[in-house]
């Protein structure tokens, strides 16, 4: 029998200030869901974001066919901001830090 693994630790900075987290590019997530018609995201897409339709079918048939998309970015209260208009179109949407 092998002897396990050491776990590997994480080395965290004490000198990173929180507050310069918040300048982090962030994304809106639109998720599939059983509910919504692909033309009915499409339209969301186009009237939120303004993007053009062949854009806003692109993302769409990211959601439709990958389960997710994502639909916008920036900084985190844009993004909060962007995912509450997703919310209340009616559409399923998270955000998420990107790397």
């Amino acid at each position: 029998m092998a002897a396990p693994l050491p776990a590997t630790t994480r080395q965290v900075d004490p000198s990173v200030d929180e507050d310069s987290l918040a300048d982090t590019p962030w994304q809106a997530i639109v998720w599939n869901d059983p509910v919504n018609l692909m033309s009915y995201v499409t339209y969301v897409l186009q009237k939120l974001f303004g993007y053009p339709e062949p854009k806003a079918t692109a993302l769409m048939l990211d959601v439709h066919h990958k389960g997710k998309a994502a639909v916008s970015a920036g900084d985190k209260d844009k993004i909060e901001g962007d995912v509450a208009k997703l919310h209340a179109a009616g559409l399923w949407a998270t955000m998420q830090k990107t790397s």
